[in-house]
């Protein structure tokens, strides 16, 4: 397990609660613990000064702005750690069917710079490896977060064998948006049939079109309706019916689908770490349907 991080801005108290939400569920779970990212893998899709800025706990004062807390030596250890997860649940999708990084989902952080909470990129730093590894020819990335997926599209941008779909909020962070393959902006207050829908609509033709090998699915809770920087409206029905739903497409033609935890914030983190422990039992319980 990582180490626990330095205080900053950014609340890490959910990671842990997530973890004690899950064991107390009484579902029978498999912990894994991953190996930290090895540095080459980072630099095959961030800018190496960069990594080594975050290895050393140098990053300059105005990167630790745009990311929102100090990266200190606890940080760069943590966020090596959350992006060998991400590659290890999907090469435990691959054996399961599905798997859960229960932590990461860091879709903000660009080639040379982190934003938005995010410091390394674990989604596009596992789909490049997924790639050059020769586990996968074609990867789809899913994301769900209420925050687009800025840092995900414009790090795979050009690829023709990674797709990137963000449904996102189209009056949320980050202002400016990235162009992902596929972008679903969505108005504010869009409950559950609305959002529903719009998935429905998108998914299952880009699985089609697409024909990936392999799903990695930014799974944040932040578009719950009680999410202190979401600004859509899902039930805690309407995100299990998304989770449901996104597994399903990918099991139901046989790809293996790793998901990471993503955004979800509020004043109460045991509140939030349960909605993120609910959407990972609620994707698990899918993916045995499907055997």
């Amino acid at each position: 397990m990582a180490p626990r991080p330095e205080r900053g801005t950014f609340k890490f108290d959910k990671y842990f609660l997530v973890m004690e939400e899950l064991r107390a569920s009484g579902e029978a779970l498999t912990e894994h613990a991953p190996d930290p990212c090895p540095r080459e893998w980072l630099e095959a899709v961030h800018c190496p000064e960069y990594v080594e800025q975050v290895f050393t706990a140098s990053v300059p004062r105005e990167k630790e702005r745009r990311i929102g807390f100090p990266v200190t030596q606890h940080i760069a250890s943590r966020v090596r750690h959350t992006n060998g997860g991400t590659w290890l649940a999907a090469q435990l999708a691959m054996e399961h069917g599905y798997a859960a990084n229960s932590a990461a989902g860091s879709h903000h952080a660009l080639h040379d710079t982190g934003a938005g909470y995010c410091v390394f990129n674990d989604l596009a730093v596992c789909a490049n490896r997924l790639l050059a590894e020769g586990d996968a020819k074609r990867v789809l990335i899913v994301d769900c977060d209420v925050h687009q997926g800025d840092g995900t599209a414009s790090l795979m941008a050009g690829r023709e064998d990674v797709f990137t779909l963000s449904l996102h909020a189209e009056k949320n962070f980050p202002v400016r948006k990235a162009r992902s393959s596929r972008d679903i902006a969505l108005p504010d207050g869009i409950g559950d049939d609305d959002y529903l829908a719009a998935l429905e609509e998108a998914l299952p033709a880009i699985v089609e079109q697409f024909a990936p090998d392999i799903v990695l699915y930014q799974a944040g809770v932040d578009p719950h309706e009680q999410d202190k920087l979401g600004r859509l409206a899902l039930s805690d029905e309407g995100l299990a019916r998304r989770d449901r739903f996104v597994v399903a497409q990918a099991r139901s033609r046989g790809l293996p689908i790793a998901s990471a935890l993503g955004g979800g914030y509020g004043e109460d983190q045991r509140a939030v770490a349960a909605r993120h422990a609910r959407s990972m039992l609620e994707m698990a319980a899918e993916n045995r349907l499907w055997g």
